[in-house]
């Protein structure tokens, strides 16, 4: 397989991750500050932004990066709260 087939699928995958932490919140089955949901972002922020840097889709890159350190942040808030 092509290196530009892996990108595409872990950028589906991320997509996927995304997906699925947004849906678990909007359904009350994970909380919006909870470790598993910053997780689910954290790692599909950073699958989509290997995509969209791969594809050069600048502004995506842009938005991943803050989706990511928002999840960094929020974990790390996480961990000093105990």
């Amino acid at each position: 397989m092509s290196a530009t087939l892996w990108i595409d699928v872990a950028g589906w995958a991320g997509v996927v991750a995304l997906l699925v932490a947004y849906g678990l919140v909007s359904a009350r089955r994970l909380e919006g500050d909870s470790a598993v949901y910053q997780w689910l972002n954290l790692a599909g922020g950073a699958l989509v932004l290997l995509n969209s840097f791969h594809h050069r889709a600048f502004p995506s890159v842009a938005v991943n990066v803050v989706w990511i350190a928002i999840a960094l942040y929020t974990l790390a808030f996480r961990r000093r709260r105990g």
